[in-house]
């Protein structure tokens, strides 16, 4: 049943900062609403380049660990538990700055695919 995917099962993508899985896509035809993926930082990296979304919204959740995230130039602690709305056009990424991976889970709507980033190579992430 493709409305029921297990993340052990989908390809892994090692990018900058993150390792990354999507469970779903535009191209599943499941939703007509929203994508969604899996992302693990491990302890001192960021994800790089920073980046936006300019007709999507995005909101992340953190599963497990804790770090930074950057949004339009202001940074914000996020651990365990914690949503983040990531508003269209906004700069953002994530810094794990724990000690074990940091887990987050990622919403997009209307759907996304790496296609809809829009990279932002000259923002860095503040020590």
């Amino acid at each position: 049943m493709k409305n029921i995917v297990c993340e052990n099962e989908v390809e892994v993508q090692h990018l900058p900062g993150r390792d990354l899985q999507w469970l779903f896509t535009p191209e599943q035809n499941v939703s007509e609403a929203f994508s969604m993926n899996v992302v693990v930082i491990k302890p001192g990296c960021t994800v790089t380049p920073a980046h936006s979304h300019p007709e999507k919204e995005e909101v992340i959740y953190i599963v497990d660990g804790s770090g930074k995230t950057y949004i339009n130039g202001y940074i914000y602690n996020v651990c365990k538990g914690t949503a983040v709305l990531f508003p269209k056009k906004s700069i953002h990424m994530l810094r794990n700055t724990g000690e074990v991976d940091m887990k987050v889970v990622c919403f997009f709507t209307p759907q996304a695919t790496l296609a809809d980033y829009e990279f932002h190579e000259q923002v860095v992430f503040p020590e």
